[in-house]
């Protein structure tokens, strides 16, 4: 799908009335609060509404939220207003985007799953350069029996995430958690039912 085709798509669908994903923050996100630190930078990427960034600023982080859809941001700059939370909002393509180099204390990667391979291995490669020495990547995201359940994500087989795919990614970081299960989840619209979930937390080198 041409990227132009896939914007037209998630604006239609971040047009609709309420939050897609909801606005409560991602269940797996939030169990890793005991490994965030006040005034540390993160950035939370396809980061959507803003659901994932607005949480990671309630905790104390200066974050940086990236999405490509121009109406999410728009939401995301909205709730964070109402919410009295800062939050940096950048409108970019993550393939195409120039990343800053570690610069991040913490890159939270929630359902980002609309990269193919080619495009996954990219974006990966850019999260471990954002990462300063002793950073966190968090990523969560569907795993392959997600197509039976078809309860959120891609539907596609080669966009899902298996334990053995994000241990080889990330073999040159500290692998503090990997895990593949499943999880009744309720995210919005968009994310409800029992899901298959594939959960990474990594601390790069240094």
């Amino acid at each position: 799908m041409a990227m132009s085709d896939a914007l037209k798509r998630w604006n239609a669908r971040f047009s609709a009335p309420g939050y897609v994903f909801g606005t409560a923050p991602n269940l797996f996100l939030t169990r890793q609060a005991r490994r965030l630190k006040r005034g540390q930078r993160a950035l939370a990427i396809a980061d959507g509404e803003g659901r994932n960034g607005i949480w990671l600023a309630q905790q104390g982080l200066t974050v940086t939220s990236v999405d490509f859809s121009p109406i999410a941001l728009e939401k995301a700059r909205t709730r964070a207003a109402e919410l009295g939370v800062a939050l940096e909002l950048v409108e970019a393509d993550l393939v195409r985007w120039t990343w800053p180099k570690a610069a991040f204390d913490v890159v939270a990667g929630i359902f980002f799953q609309f990269a193919a391979p080619a495009e996954r291995a990219a974006i990966f490669r850019n999260i471990k350069a954002a990462l300063k020495p002793g950073g966190l990547v968090l990523i969560e995201g569907y795993g392959p029996k997600q197509l039976e359940y078809k309860t959120g994500g891609p539907g596609v087989l080669e966009n899902l995430y298996t334990e053995a795919l994000l241990r080889e990614a990330f073999a040159d970081f500290e692998i503090l958690e990997l895990r593949a299960y499943d999880a009744e989840i309720s995210e919005g619209e968009g994310h409800k039912g029992m899901s298959a979930l594939v959960d990474l937390v990594a601390r790069k080198s240094g």
